[in-house]
């Protein structure tokens, strides 16, 4: 993971885009976040990566790294619960479909709920001016070199987002199906894109991203009759490495599967609100 890339190493730095000081608010909302690259390939006759750090260090890093993260999660997560806000974690390969889909998604929930979206690249704010013409607020991290985001980005995109109650805050992750299975954003639920134009072997490939998803997204199902796809080859792969995993077959471009989707949404916040609320009671009561 980031310990082996690099982007998520701790002297890594984390500015907005056009400023020389970190966390300077743009107008445009662009947050940049480059983090600098080390990158580390096997180990000498002395056990030392050619980096120098032994296996030991690296652990020790990967662990601190994911530590500090899960601390800026859990301050996530409270102002998600603060704002009763639903926030999933969108994830897939670059080009299986999440900003078409959360196109068609946005335009058919915000007449329901207030709807926000933190959109995730490492450049361009392309996808949230998509969303942004849907009338929806986003809010744009570009991460520069870095494959993917984490709490601390999150945190502070939340800080423009503005969350209004009983909303629902969508995370556009960088496409990659490797590092954002390993962050917690302090999400309620993490959402795994497949596109039937990619292989259906992928579960198998990519096993710690559809152990860590919530649901599966069979996306661009319209394009079946021209793949060499087979979604349920695909579906039983995915719930050999994840038992539990909802599945809902999905194409944004003719609507199919859109209201499936939209419901287990729905039904998605509608559990983890009563859920908190009943958690809430527990513990004025204690």
């Amino acid at each position: 993971m980031c310990t082996v890339c690099g982007c998520g190493q701790p002297d890594g730095t984390n500015a907005h885009a056009g400023s020389g000081d970190a966390h300077v608010h743009e107008q445009s909302h662009v947050h940049s976040h480059s983090h600098d690259h080390h990158h580390h390939y096997g180990n000498d006759a002395a056990g030392l990566s050619v980096s120098g750090f032994t296996q030991t260090r690296l652990l020790e890093i990967e662990q601190s790294i994911l530590s500090r993260n899960d601390n800026d999660a859990e301050h996530n997560r409270h102002r998600f619960h603060q704002q009763h806000t639903l926030a999933l974690n969108l994830m897939s390969s670059p080009g299986a479909g999440k900003t078409t889909l959360l196109v068609a998604t946005v335009q058919a929930l915000k007449e329901r709920r207030p709807v926000g979206v933190i959109e995730g690249d490492q450049q361009t704010r392309n996808d949230a001016q998509r969303i942004e013409a849907c009338g929806v607020p986003a809010v744009q991290i570009n991460t520069g070199r870095g494959c993917h985001l984490d709490a601390h980005m999150v945190g502070h995109a939340l800080d423009d987002l503005a969350l209004k109650e009983n909303g629902v805050v969508f995370i556009e992750n960088v496409g990659n199906l490797v590092c954002p299975a390993a962050f917690d954003l302090g999400e309620h639920a993490k959402v795994v894109i497949l596109s039937v134009t990619e292989g259906d072997d992928k579960p198998l490939k990519y096993p710690d991203m559809f152990a860590a998803a919530d649901v599966l997204i069979l996306s661009k199902t319209d394009l079946l009759s021209y793949v060499d796809f087979d979604a349920d080859a695909a579906v039983e792969r995915a719930r050999r490495i994840n038992a539990n995993l909802d599945v809902v077959r999905v194409s944004a471009k003719t609507g199919e599967g859109m209201d499936e989707w939209l419901h287990w949404i729905e039904a998605t916040g509608t559990r983890w609100r009563t859920q908190s609320a009943a958690e809430s009671t527990v513990v004025i009561d204690a």
